[in-house]
């Protein structure tokens, strides 16, 4: 049975590079009717963000990527089992004791130094770290890249396996935890390619089976060069989700960074993508982080799904802020003219709060004539429908020879303070007749 896992460390905001790592491990477990996992590594105390677990789980379930197991590292120390699997190692002679103060890598920098200088002192206590033999060619066949991988031990450095304070680092708990699991296939991301030979020693010195490895592609940044990287923008999941992208635009958009159809299909639902996805799509280029693309696959989503969907998705983006009976009346009116959540503020803010609207917004110099008879018009329309809007002004237009397109921009203006609204007759529709007029008065007082 294939058994996929996603093991994030909860050190902060789930990365959109994480969600897709989650996804294609998600999607490999699924097609083949196999399991799941979400594991939380969190034996880095310090770096722990509190409440970064619920959040992350938050986020899983959100885009609909339900575990079938989880596992919290740290609740594991306690059983024994990494303890127990670094004596063995230390007892076999592929792992030493180390009693070396411990190094800040990022004040001090990466050692450079690849042998520990207490591998040979037979010390009988303190941190545990992995005895690297020198000259041997440690390989894999990577799952994603489909190809050879090969090293020289020799430049692998002597890494820590278990800290003094009996908690594994990543090395040795992965490895462990990997394998008591009975995990088949991993996804992670290219930047632990380098600490792959250590984990295939420790496999083989543990006498464990090593699962399929295959590591992602980098996502790059809009302008392809670089990782994708906060200093450019969003690039946590909550960070899309608070522009206002909808969940299922993000994650079909995540879909295809790094993994193409045979048959260029670009929208799928998680169901279709489960069915299609397999290792032949998987992509060895590193793909570039359109943006356009993604409000492209937003914009179809805003227009695909149902205008109550849409009001109700709007209504809780604004935690509540405008009311959804209000909400309903106006999306017909934008859904298309609307990329983000976000967009419905601007578009739409004028039918909520009266707008500041000064002469000098007006394109032409008619523009109180062209309010004047406004006002008396709808003043005279008795039934507030848009039939009746749309024939009253229409007629009167054509009997004062008022051009149609000024007339109906400086009407606009006044009503909604920008050039670019909805259709403003069915907007004033919404308003209602008495705050039309309030407002057209407002401006010819």
């Amino acid at each position: 049975m294939v058994k996929t896992r996603f093991a994030p460390s909860p050190t902060g905001s789930l990365h959109i590079g994480g969600l897709r790592t989650a996804l294609y491990s998600y999607a490999l477990a699924k097609s083949q009717k196999g399991k799941f996992v979400l594991r939380i590594e969190d034996t880095d105390k310090k770096r722990e963000v509190p409440g970064a677990v619920d959040t992350i789980k938050k986020n899983l379930k959100i885009f609909g990527l339900d575990w079938d197991e989880f596992y919290i590292q740290s609740e594991r120390v306690n059983s024994g089992i990494y303890q127990q699997a670094a004596e063995k190692l230390v007892a076999d002679g592929h792992a030493f004791y180390c009693q070396c103060e411990a190094k800040n890598a990022k004040k001090e920098g990466f050692s450079k130094i690849l042998r520990d200088p207490c591998r040979d002192k037979n010390l009988i206590s303190g941190a545990v770290k992995l005895k690297v033999p020198d000259n041997e060619t440690v390989s894999f066949i990577d799952y994603v890249l489909n190809k050879k991988i090969v090293w020289n031990s020799s430049e692998v450095a002597d890494t820590t396996l278990l800290k003094s304070d009996g908690f594994p680092t990543y090395h040795l708990a992965v490895v462990v935890d990997d394998s008591d699991m009975g995990i088949t296939h991993v996804f992670r991301g290219h930047d632990w390619l380098p600490s792959t030979p250590i984990h295939i020693l420790v496999y083989k010195y543990l006498g464990l089976k090593m699962p399929e490895i295959g590591h992602l592609t980098d996502i790059l940044d809009p302008t392809g060069k670089g990782k994708l990287s906060k200093r450019k923008g969003s690039v946590s999941v909550e960070g899309f989700l608070s522009e206002g992208f909808l969940k299922e635009a993000i994650l079909n958009f995540i879909m295809l960074l790094g993994w193409a159809p045979k048959d260029n299909q670009e929208i799928f639902t998680l169901t279709e993508f489960v069915e299609k996805f397999g290792r032949v799509g998987l992509q060895k280029s590193n793909p570039i982080f359109n943006r356009d693309k993604l409000l492209w696959l937003n914009s179809h989503y805003i227009q695909s799904i149902s205008k109550e969907d849409l009001a109700k998705r709007i209504y809780d983006f604004y935690d509540h802020r405008y009311g959804l009976g209000l909400i309903k009346q106006i999306v017909p009116l934008i859904s298309t003219r609307i990329r983000l959540l976000s967009e419905f503020d601007k578009m739409a803010k004028f039918f909520i709060e009266a707008p500041k609207v000064a002469k000098t917004d007006f394109p032409t110099n008619d523009y109180l004539k062209h309010l004047s008879c406004a006002y008396d018009t709808l003043l005279k329309v008795e039934k507030w429908e848009l039939d009746n809007i749309n024939s009253s002004l229409m007629d009167m237009v054509a009997k004062q020879g008022f051009k149609v397109g000024k007339f109906f921009m400086d009407l606009r203006i006044a009503i909604t303070g920008s050039k670019v609204t909805p259709p403003i007759n069915e907007s004033i529709v919404i308003l209602g007749k008495s705050e039309t007029l309030s407002r057209i008065k407002k401006l010819l007082n």
